[in-house]
């Protein structure tokens, strides 16, 4: 057969000298490309050179470097830059905080469970007994409580409980009764506090944390957090009373209604869904015995977007990143999940205040 239609396939030249001679020629360009550059970088020298001129700068006289950087104590620190000193004093002022955001942070209460503390003078601040919330410290002071130096919580835990019944929301109680902290003794060797309260007999949804302000966040009424509950009655809702929990009704510290009311189970009408944002003290338990319910057992199966889902009673977990991203920018315009079958009885929002 012919090979002259497979001419143009044919490389008589040696396969080696072809790669070599295109090595020499890639070198020889990045060669040439390196002197353009460096040609560049010789002539805008020269440019500025001729420009500026070759002397050098005079120094200013020594009583005027004084003058620019007097004596006493307004002095500039040896070695350091104004530049410098401005930042060090920008990051101290960033660093002071309020008493109780401070005490928060250091693992020890929330915020607001700071507040009776620091009134009642068990706080001192560089030996001095300080009772405004509002002092201003740094991380420098020395902060003093119940004779232990505080120190700002820089590792961050987040704990998910499923609270049984019997166990009081507590981080100490004198009666020697059992804590929600005793459930979660194990989990961590940083010192966390229950974020809200439940009841001895409620059970559900109870977060913990040493983060004071997540916890600031969550338990302040501007936010209005949700909770869900389960109530279990002693005898069904009537239609009736169902109608006023919606449409609120008056207890002796106010106006109460729920946010979304529905019954949990189709054929059991004692058993009640309710979701609301009010953190009075036992509302949901009131709220059906001021119409004359007995709340046999209660349930908060859901706490801000957090639910107890594939948690056994009395077990805890750590929370994952999404769902402390989701907490830590949650505000009012995150939109609800509301109980199925509960949307028709919709009212508005009631401000949530600490359980």
């Amino acid at each position: 057969m012919s090979q002259q239609q497979f001419k143009k396939f044919i490389n008589p030249k040696n396969n080696a000298a072809i790669k070599e001679k295109f090595k020499q020629e890639k070198k020889a360009a990045k060669k040439e490309r390196a002197a353009s550059i460096n040609k560049r970088f010789e002539d805008k020298r020269a440019m500025r050179n001729a420009g500026a001129g070759t002397s050098p700068m005079p120094k200013p006289p020594e009583e005027n470097r004084r003058q620019k950087y007097p004596t006493g104590d307004k002095a500039k620190p040896h070695g350091a830059s104004v530049t410098t000193v401005k930042q060090a004093q920008g990051v101290e002022s960033m660093n002071q905080m309020p008493l109780n955001k401070f005490i928060a942070h250091c693992g020890v209460s929330s915020r607001r469970e700071a507040i009776p503390y620091i009134k009642e003078g068990k706080i001192t601040v560089n030996g001095v007994v300080v009772t405004e919330p509002g002092h201003k410290v740094s991380v420098s002071d020395m902060v003093v409580y119940n004779g232990k130096k505080l120190f700002v919580t820089k590792n961050r835990v987040y704990i998910l409980l499923n609270k049984p019944k019997d166990y009081i929301t507590t981080t100490d109680d004198p009666q020697g009764r059992k804590t929600v902290l005793d459930l979660i003794k194990h989990a961590t060797t940083e010192r966390v506090y229950p974020v809200g309260r439940l009841d001895r007999n409620t059970s559900g949804v109870l977060l913990f944390t040493n983060d004071g302000e997540l916890t600031q966040k969550l338990t302040h009424p501007s936010f209005g957090i949700k909770k869900v509950y389960e109530a279990k009655l002693d005898k069904p809702l009537t239609k009736s009373d169902f109608e006023k929990i919606v449409n609120g009704i008056k207890l002796e510290d106010g106006e109460i209604h729920a946010d979304v009311l529905a019954y949990a189970d189709s054929k059991d009408r004692s058993i009640i869904g309710i979701e609301i944002h009010s953190g009075r003290n036992r509302i949901v338990r009131r709220i059906f015995e001021h119409l004359g319910y007995d709340v046999k057992g209660l349930d908060r199966v859901m706490y801000a977007s957090l639910t107890k889902k594939n948690v056994e009673r009395g077990k805890w977990r750590y929370l994952s990143e999404k769902e402390i991203r989701l907490l830590k920018y949650m505000n009012n315009s995150v939109t609800r999940e509301y109980i199925p079958g509960a949307e028709k009885h919709l009212s508005k929002s009631v401000i949530n205040k600490d359980e």
